[in-house]
């Protein structure tokens, strides 16, 4: 489930940006990204930009770090099974709203 804290359509940051809006270490930044749990995409150069909605999936992260002290690693299957129980709630909701229960 996805809150967009953050306009779409702006503009990609760099590494550098990201990484101070986001309070972290660039180097945190692309260890996340190298575990999958940031979407990163590079520059004319080569070097990784974000998106700034990346920002609300770094949140995610860091309230499920702080409160489950879920590591690096886990927390991707943790966001993925979270995702997957929304998922399947939202369509119960569904099905209820067309059976009328």
């Amino acid at each position: 489930m996805n809150y967009p804290l953050v306009p779409a359509g702006l503009p990609r940051m760099d590494l550098e940006t990201f990484a101070l809006a986001a309070d972290m270490h660039p180097d945190l930044v692309l260890r996340l990204v190298a575990l999958g749990l940031l979407d990163a995409v590079p520059d004319a150069a080569g070097r990784p930009c974000l998106a700034p909605s990346q920002l609300v999936v770094v949140a995610r992260i860091q309230r499920l770090r702080a409160g489950f002290a879920v590591n690096y690693a886990s927390v991707g299957l943790v966001i993925d099974l979270l995702d997957r129980v929304a998922e399947l709630e939202a369509a119960l909701r569904a099905r209820s709203r067309q059976t009328g229960g």
